[in-house]
C-alpha cells in the first residue's frame, strides 16, 4: 500500500494542484473547471447512461481493432523473418507505412466504410498492426541460431522448428508491440470519433465541447485516460505472467 502511494503520488499532487489553481482564482473556472465540478459531472453522465453506452461503443472499436492487429501484425512479422519471399514482398509496404501519420487514414476510412464501427476497426488495425508486426519480426529476427541449428541437428522440421524456437524467442519484442499498439488504439480511436462518428468517446468529447459543457467534457477525457492507464496496467500483468518461463 505504502508504495501504490509513493508511485501514485505525482498523480494525487496534480489532481489537488489542478483544484487549487481553479480555486484561488489562478485559473478561470470557464477554462478549467475545478476537479469537484468534473467528479460531479462524471457521476452525472454515468447516471444519465451516456458514459456508459459511449464508453462500451468504444471499447467495441478498440478491442476489435486491436486484436486483428495482433493476430495478423504477429503472424505476417514471424512470417517475414522465417520467409524471404515474404519478407521481400512486405518489408516495403510495411517501411512506407510506418512513418506516416496513422490520423491520416481518418478520412480515407470514412469514405470506405462511412461513419460506423467500421471505418474505426480498419483505422485502428492499420495503425496498430505496424508496430506489433515489427515486434514479432525484430524479435524473431533475433532468435539464438545456436537453438535454431540444435533443433535442426535432432531433425525438428522447420515448422517445428518456427513453433518451439522461434516464436518464444520473438514473444518478448511481440510483446512490447503489442504494448505500443494498444496506448495507440486510444489515440486513433479517440481521433476518429472526434472527426468521424456518431457516437463514441471521442464523439462525446466533442459535442460537450461544441455546447460549452466543459466540466462534462474534462470528465469524459478523464474516463478515456484512466482507460487507457487501467489497460496498460492489467497488460503489464499479463505480459509479466506470460514471460514468467523466461524467470
Amino acid at each position: 500500500m505504502k508504495a501504490a502511494l509513493v508511485r501514485y503520488a505525482p498523480l494525487l499532487i496534480l489532481a489537488a494542484a489542478w483544484e487549487a489553481v481553479v480555486r484561488f482564482g489562478l485559473v478561470s473556472d470557464s477554462v478549467l473547471p475545478s476537479l469537484v465540478d468534473v467528479v460531479r459531472a462524471w457521476f452525472g453522465l454515468m447516471k444519465s447512461g451516456d458514459l456508459w453506452l459511449n464508453t462500451a461503443v468504444s471499447l467495441y472499436r478498440a478491442g476489435a481493432g486491436l486484436a486483428l492487429a495482433v493476430v495478423v501484425g504477429a503472424v505476417l512479422g514471424i512470417a517475414m523473418a522465417w520467409y524471404r519471399p515474404v519478407n521481400a514482398l512486405a518489408s516495403p509496404l510495411v517501411e512506407m507505412l510506418y512513418p506516416m501519420p496513422k490520423s491520416a487514414l481518418i478520412p480515407v476510412t470514412a469514405v470506405w466504410l462511412g461513419f460506423g464501427d467500421g471505418s474505426k476497426i480498419l483505422l485502428i488495425f492499420l495503425g496498430c498492426m505496424l508496430p506489433v508486426t515489427l515486434g514479432a519480426f525484430n524479435g524473431a529476427r533475433s532468435s539464438d541460431q545456436v537453438l535454431v541449428w540444435s533443433a535442426r541437428s535432432m531433425g525438428a522440421s522447420r515448422l517445428r522448428v518456427l513453433w518451439d524456437v522461434v516464436v518464444p524467442s520473438a514473444l518478448p519484442e511481440l510483446l512490447n508491440g503489442v504494448r505500443t499498439a494498444l496506448a495507440l488504439s486510444f489515440v486513433l480511436l479517440v481521433s476518429s470519433e472526434l472527426l468521424v462518428a456518431r457516437t463514441g468517446l471521442g464523439h462525446l468529447i466533442g459535442f460537450l465541447g461544441d455546447g460549452g459543457v466543459y466540466d462534462a467534457m474534462f470528465a469524459a477525457v478523464l474516463t478515456v485516460a484512466f482507460l487507457g492507464f487501467f489497460a496498460d496496467r492489467l497488460y503489464q500483468r499479463l505480459e509479466r505472467r506470460v514471460l514468467r518461463w523466461r524467470e
